[in-house]
């Protein structure tokens, strides 16, 4: 899996979003918010092709949680990042 390089996160009122390119511009209809731990996980895997069991080891590195709490989450946030197509697999 690799984050999808085109999509830019930006900072707007306070919230972080994720612009999706349409045909060169940015295409207002499509965005996409990621809260904080979202945007974390984002920028610690964005530079680098990772596995389901990278985003598990991340997430147990960076918060207090057991390894099924971990791999649950692990499976909403890919899940969630398909879906809005911001991985490549």
């Amino acid at each position: 899996m690799k984050i999808d390089s085109r999509k830019k996160i930006r900072h707007v009122s306070g919230e972080n979003i994720v612009l999706m390119p349409a045909a060169g511009t940015a295409d207002m209809t499509q965005v996409v918010a990621l809260n904080e731990s979202a945007l974390e996980l984002y920028n610690m895997l964005k530079e680098r092709e990772f596995t389901f069991d990278d985003v598990v080891k991340a997430m147990l590195d960076t918060y207090e949680v057991d390894e099924a709490t971990a791999r649950a989450d692990a499976e909403k946030w890919v899940g969630q990042m398909r879906e809005q197509r911001l991985i490549i697999d």
